[in-house]
């Protein structure tokens, strides 16, 4: 059994930015996918007009040592629906129960703010998080749009 390990989560400032962006970009190079600053990594550039701004969130997941190595976002759609982006983890904090601590996270955030919809888009190659997804009671479903990089989407029901 994996014991998870401890780290601080908190809210993002734009002081995170260089941070964030630079953990996004280095998982997505493991994976083979490329970042979209101009497009579907755009938010990054600035997390409080993106997502505290819209009424959603973004927060950031610290080591013992105060580097970030890990985050999530919750991006609102509508009154109701709440879209989970920009959940990723450092390499050498995969394996140790921080994937469901963000994911615990976000869902009791998304409960929190009154959303009744979680929806995520994700590629097939990130077997593990969408193993996590899928564990976790989302379930897949046909979205109207996909990011480039995106081939899959999944949704769980917050009632």
């Amino acid at each position: 059994m994996t014991k998870t390990a401890t780290a601080n989560l908190r809210a993002a400032t734009n002081a995170d930015r260089e941070a964030v962006t630079s953990l996004v970009t280095t998982v997505l190079h493991e994976y083979g996918l490329k970042s979209e600053p101009c497009s579907t990594d755009q938010d990054l550039a600035d997390l409080e007009f993106h997502y505290q701004g819209r009424g959603g969130r973004f927060d950031v997941l610290e080591n013992d040592r105060g580097e970030v190595v890990g985050c999530v976002g919750l991006y609102p759609i509508d009154t109701h629906c709440v879209e989970l982006r920009k959940m990723y983890l450092r390499k050498d904090a995969r394996g140790k129960g921080l994937g469901k601590k963000l994911l615990d996270h976000a869902v009791k955030q998304a409960k929190e703010m009154g959303y009744k919809r979680l929806t995520l888009e994700t590629s097939a190659v990130l077997k593990e998080a969408i193993k996590l997804y899928t564990k976790y009671g989302f379930e897949p479903f046909v979205a109207q749009h996909l990011a480039r990089r995106c081939d899959q989407a999944f949704v769980l029901e917050l009632d």
